[in-house]
């Protein structure tokens, strides 16, 4: 994926590492549009970004993707990159009788919601003569967070639809990159994310970004702080790593 020069759509870009990403994709020369929920964040990000646009979705909601299309390509036909940045975090515990409804709003979000990104911008894309489809995992894709089941669970399996999307979209001009953040400063989970252990959130883009620069091939993003739980299984360090996040 070449680092400038694109039109970027980052949806799920309103806060902590979609905003960050989203923020830096724009210095780097490229247009970028984000998407989300909350109008009222939208407009704070156009007023404080000057050329980044905003557009509303919700990624639980097939007819608002839908829409999110048609509005996005209209204005932008030289659309040529999508982030599938859509996520949620919560804590559950199976015995509570209210962590189901915790465990499928979860689901709905952050698998359903970049699968139907997926679905509606795919097939516009590989009409773009260099075109990419970015997903965002987590290290917790590799081992999970006890405390966070549903969480850790979706984004194994954004993982694993990322790998198949990739070998299926191959004979394409699609870029299929996953970028696996580690425990990074957002407001994702409050009181999880803002200790020692978190990488500050601006030195997560400033690697992520130079990765991004120097392996424009990559398939997976990896900065270093995640390494430990992506490879914990083929390192023989995978009960370690589980306990200590248990």
């Amino acid at each position: 994926m070449k680092l400038k020069g694109n039109t970027v759509l980052v949806a799920g870009g309103t806060s902590g590492i979609g905003l960050a990403l989203a923020v830096r994709l724009h210095e780097a020369g490229n247009k970028v549009i984000v998407a989300g929920r909350r109008r009222d964040r939208l407009e704070r990000i156009a007023a404080e970004h000057e050329g980044i646009e905003g557009e509303v979705v919700d990624v639980t909601d097939e007819a608002s993707v839908r829409r999110l299309l048609a509005t996005v390509t209209a204005k932008h036909p030289e659309l040529n990159v999508l982030v599938a940045m859509a996520g949620i975090m919560t804590t559950e515990r199976v015995l509570d009788p209210e962590s189901l409804a915790i465990a499928e709003w979860t689901v709905a979000t952050n698998l359903l919601g970049p699968i139907r990104l997926v679905h509606a911008f795919a097939p516009f894309l590989t009409g773009r003569p260099e075109a990419a489809i970015l997903t965002v995992t987590s290290g917790l894709a590799y081992v999970p967070l006890p405390s966070s089941p549903t969480y850790s669970a979706t984004k194994a399996a954004v993982h694993s639809y990322t790998e198949s999307l990739r070998v299926q979209l191959r004979d394409t001009s699609v870029q299929v990159i996953e970028i696996a953040p580690p425990l990074t400063r957002t407001s994702l989970l409050p009181g999880a994310t803002d200790g020692v252990y978190a990488m500050p959130l601006d030195e997560f883009v400033d690697e992520t970004m130079s990765l991004l620069e120097s392996r424009p091939d990559a398939h997976q993003i990896l900065v270093e702080r995640v390494k430990r739980q992506r490879f914990a299984e083929a390192r023989g360090s995978y009960e370690e790593v589980l306990a200590a996040q248990s």
